[in-house]
């Protein structure tokens, strides 16, 4: 990358990153930021055409939001495939094929002709996002490790918490001028951006010597190994049933506060932001939290917090007390804890597995995303109200905290490895 051969193995002592200058890291940032920022724009960038999509194609509510849950099936499945794949061949050529399927997929939805069509483009488009997401993952492991690691993995989350909050703004801002039809298309063209910015600025970053070899048997034992450690399943499922409560909001919100609170696409788009913001702001100050507590202190306390103020969110929402403001403001507490719950947890569970951590990372991700893509439809399913969101969000916060407790058994958890291996995955 611009004079560091990544090929060439370093001293001992650094990490390829290491030799690389400033402006090289900048870059290196810049890239791997356009590709972290592609799953949440495809998710989130057309949550606000979501009763558009219902009009327009004659659908309901329900068949929509599992629109959203096809989308997250692909990047579950994607995720389990492409971390394995990029390990046996390299990072560049799953990247590019990745990158390419979700250009094409994102055509197809803006052409889509019914909700049946949509829905399993929405799947294939997952698919070639959670390509972007793993890569860029991959190649921060590939050059980076301790301080420097941390230090760029923590930018990174920053515009992973920010690309959510500007994915439903820029679509209300795109649909001032076009239909959703049209945020499919953006996608598209983002999605050719992204193509040119990986083969022109990202160089392969895993030589051949460093490559996995044996096939898929040997992967498929490592995900057994992995099944087989109760403290480590548990702390997934936590991670996935927080990720449950966060995207029940996701897929809900747009249908409560545009249908039941009479926002305006724009107006949604802002309150949409103000609650990601939330959830940013608890994720960096997680990093100051860490200095004095353990990361199992901190996620007990917050899946505690958040059950309160979930079941607090439903009470509000059945008896309408306060208004959109209340409601609003225990969706932003909700969110917050969400926004501690799920670095923590992955970062527990990764710590216990530092010798299979591509594989453990994967299966994380699945998880995730598989059990968000049940909490999304069963918004619909309850129904397009604010009680049904709030009670599949408590549902999911609730069920985290009963996890952690009965599975996980925190004040017995046993982390293998040092604090600050911890610490640096949480950040």
């Amino acid at each position: 990358m611009n004079g560091v051969d990544i090929a060439d193995p370093p001293p001992a002592s650094l990490m390829p990153g290491d030799l690389m200058s400033s402006r090289q890291r900048l870059r290196l940032i810049l890239v791997l930021g356009s590709l972290i920022a592609v799953g949440p724009l495809t998710i989130d960038m057309y949550l606000p055409a979501l009763p558009s999509i219902v009009d327009d194609l004659d659908t309901t509510s329900s068949a929509v939001q599992l629109t959203l849950t096809g989308t997250l099936i692909g990047l579950a499945l994607g995720q389990l495939l492409i971390g394995p794949l990029s390990d046996a061949v390299g990072r560049r050529t799953p990247l590019i094929a990745g990158t390419a399927l979700h250009i094409v997929a994102s055509v197809c939805c803006a052409l889509a002709p019914n909700i049946a069509v949509l829905g399993t483009l929405r799947v294939v488009q997952g698919l070639g996002a959670a390509a972007a997401a793993v890569i860029a993952t991959a190649v921060v492991r590939d050059l980076f490790s301790g301080a420097a690691f941390a230090q760029l993995l923590s930018r990174l989350l920053l515009v992973m918490g920010a690309a959510p909050i500007l994915a439903p703004t820029l679509g209300s801002e795109l649909l001032r001028w076009t239909q959703w039809r049209g945020v499919f298309a953006a996608l598209a063209v983002f999605g050719v951006l992204l193509l040119l910015i990986a083969m022109l600025g990202l160089p392969e970053t895993l030589p051949p010597l460093r490559r996995q070899r044996g096939g898929v048997l040997p992967t498929l034992r490592l995900y057994r190994s992995l099944l087989r450690d109760r403290a480590f399943v548990g702390l997934v499922l936590v991670a996935g049933l927080a990720m449950a409560a966060l995207f029940a909001y996701v897929g809900g919100s747009s249908f409560v506060l545009q249908g039941q609170y009479g926002l305006d696409e724009q107006q949604f788009g802002l309150a949409f932001g103000a609650g990601a913001i939330g959830l940013i702001a608890a994720t960096q100050g997680n990093v100051r939290l860490l200095r004095r507590w353990s990361p199992q202190q901190i996620l007990l306390t917050t899946l505690i917090v958040g059950s309160a103020a979930s079941l607090v969110l439903l009470g509000l929402a059945a008896t309408g007390i306060g208004g959109l403001a209340a409601l609003l403001a225990a969706l932003w507490v909700v969110l917050a804890t969400a926004g501690l719950a799920l670095p923590n947890a992955p970062a527990l569970a990764l710590s216990r597995h530092g010798e299979a951590a591509g594989t453990a990372s994967a299966l994380l991700g699945a998880v995730q995303f598989g059990i968000g893509a049940i909490a999304a439809p069963l918004v619909g399913v309850f129904g397009t109200g604010a009680v049904a969101m709030a009670l599949v969000i408590a549902g999911g916060i609730v069920s985290a905290l009963i996890v952690l407790l009965v599975v996980v058994r925190p004040g017995q958890l046993v982390v293998p490895d040092s604090a600050e291996a911890v610490t640096v995955v949480a950040h």
